[in-house]
């Protein structure tokens, strides 16, 4: 008796094995056919753009260096991507993780579909895993000639959550890997590149919380690596043309359109209007009137696209390549990750630092904070064995700095910046958190730079976010940890997770007990 379930369960696995691997053969061979032509950046060349006739003089009076504009501001990290889409009159090449159809997404479709019709040339490559249930918005911005779309390691199942579930099951392996890479690339002379997506929460527009990121505009000759990893990533296996997986329905361009010039028009867009007419630090990067942070060692640098397709690891990737430079701290390293999993080895490699003199500070996100409640239970456990290291571990309130509140209302923050700043020196930002799956499965990119004035603007950003206002200062007392909060009215200790529930309490203490870290 006991046999037949025993039976029956290697049958299933065994069928489901098998369903699996001729899944995986089927896409493979459907993704071979479906494969665009070859895509390329255009040379800067032809009658000068908009943006060419502001920047060639600034990259002109600076040879061989980058110019660097931190953008730690929602409003203007939006206004930086709408004005150069406004002065492109060349090309567009973005590159995102997730694009929502939201307010501050469709006013930027907005502004692609005006640079469309200029004769610009708009390339979109999206990874698939969040663009569900908005194809008809990108399927109708395909249909013009002037813009392309494409999806990353996308599901051939569209309509329907059963169908693409069943397909996400099994393609596991494959599936799970996702490009999370953001760029925003303007006529090859700007680039922006960071941890923001689009999408309302990246730019004060979500009613209920919003992210507390950092972006970095670049000018100069990492826009032209920025350029080649774009076009490395819209030329391999795993970017496939969007009009081979939809069909758009017919007069779903103008209805887009209609969609959009409404949206652009509504009392609610009127903050981000304002915004893009009058605030000084955008008009004055673009008019060539904000001083940059000039450098002659800034590098975009990115995962190749085949650690997406199960690519054996390479000293290049970003992990070990973060890692060094890094590494190369003599007094003090400075950490931002909002998912922050390090792992026995990134607590080993931390402990290395202390033990030669480094001073460490990171700063993540609280449980109340953390929008990812399972990857806070896997930071959880690391906790104790960094702050018996002396590390200075910060950890962002769910409120955020007093009166920070989003256009529409919500004072509820979460932190979403990726970077690191060393001896007020060099550093980085980009999309990398420090975790299992941006090592290992994620693909990332960012911005390193040798720079103090940038690093100095990075490392007071630090501290403005690990300030009392902002963050908790996490302790050891007898072994338990205690969270200070000396800003609190009144100030208070915490001994346990402050303003969590205990629904997430008791998700975040059981994911950390379950072995599922490497998908964290």
């Amino acid at each position: 008796m006991k046999r037949k379930p025993l039976m029956w369960i290697v049958i299933v696995l065994v069928a489901f094995a098998v369903a699996s691997l001729l899944s995986l053969y089927a896409y493979g061979r459907f993704a071979e056919r479906a494969r665009g032509p070859q895509g390329h950046a255009l040379p800067i060349a032809g009658e000068p753009t908009e943006i060419d006739r502001v920047l060639a003089p600034l990259t002109e009076a600076h040879p061989d260096q980058a110019g660097l504009a931190i953008l730690a501001d929602n409003l203007d990290a939006f206004a930086v991507r709408a004005v150069s889409a406004r002065a492109a009159g060349r090309s567009l090449d973005l590159q995102y993780y997730i694009w929502h159809p939201d307010l501050t997404g469709n006013l930027l479709h907005a502004e692609l579909l005006n640079a469309a019709d200029r004769g610009v040339r708009v390339r979109l490559l999206l990874d698939d895993m969040n663009v569900h249930g908005s194809d008809s918005v990108l399927a109708a911005l395909d249909t013009h000639p002037g813009i392309e779309v494409r999806l990353f390691n996308p599901t051939r199942a569209r309509e329907g959550t059963l169908g693409r579930g069943m397909e996400l099951l099994l393609r596991f392996f494959s599936v799970n890997r996702r490009m999370h890479n953001k760029a925003w690339i303007a006529d090859g002379r700007l680039a922006v590149v960071g941890g923001r997506n689009i999408g309302d929460e990246y730019f004060d527009a979500a009613a209920e919380v919003n992210f507390m990121d950092t972006d970095v505009a670049v000018v100069g000759p990492p826009v032209a690596q920025a350029e080649a990893i774009f076009d490395a990533y819209w030329n391999s296996a795993s970017a496939i043309p969007l009009d081979e997986l939809v069909v758009a329905k017919p007069g779903s361009l103008g209805r887009l359109r209609h969609g959009v010039e409404a949206g652009a028009l509504a009392k609610r867009a009127e903050p981000y209007r304002q915004r893009l007419e009058a605030a000084p630090s955008v008009q004055d990067l673009m008019g060539g009137r904000r001083g940059l942070h000039w450098t002659a060692d800034a590098t975009i640098v990115s995962d190749p696209p085949e650690k997406a397709e199960g690519a054996e690891p390479a000293g290049d990737w970003m992990g070990p390549l973060l890692a060094a430079h890094a590494g190369r701290a003599s007094g003090e390293l400075k950490i931002i990750s909002p998912y922050f999993v390090p792992g026995e080895a990134g607590v080993e490699w931390i402990a290395g630092l202390r033990g030669h003199g480094v001073e460490v500070g990171i700063l993540t996100n609280s449980l109340a904070a953390n929008d990812v409640v399972a990857v806070h239970g896997g930071y959880a456990r690391y906790r104790v064995p960094l702050l018996e290291q002396g590390v200075s571990l910060f950890e962002l309130k769910h409120y955020g700095p007093k009166n920070r509140a989003s256009l529409f209302g919500s004072s509820g923050a979460s932190l979403h910046t990726k970077a690191f700043v060393a001896d007020r020196a060099h550093g980085f930002i980009g999309s990398f958190n420090l975790d299992p799956r941006s090592i290992n499965l994620n693909t990332e990119m960012g911005l390193l730079f040798d720079c103090a004035d940038a690093a100095a603007e990075l490392d007071d950003l630090y501290a403005k976010k690990t300030s009392p206002q902002t963050s908790y200062r996490l302790e050891l007392a007898d072994g338990s940890l205690r969270w200070h909060d000396p800003d609190g009215k009144p100030p208070r200790i915490w001994r346990d997770e402050p303003h969590a529930s205990w629904s997430r309490r008791a998700l975040a203490r059981v994911v950390g007990w379950l072995p599922v870290e490497s998908q964290l």
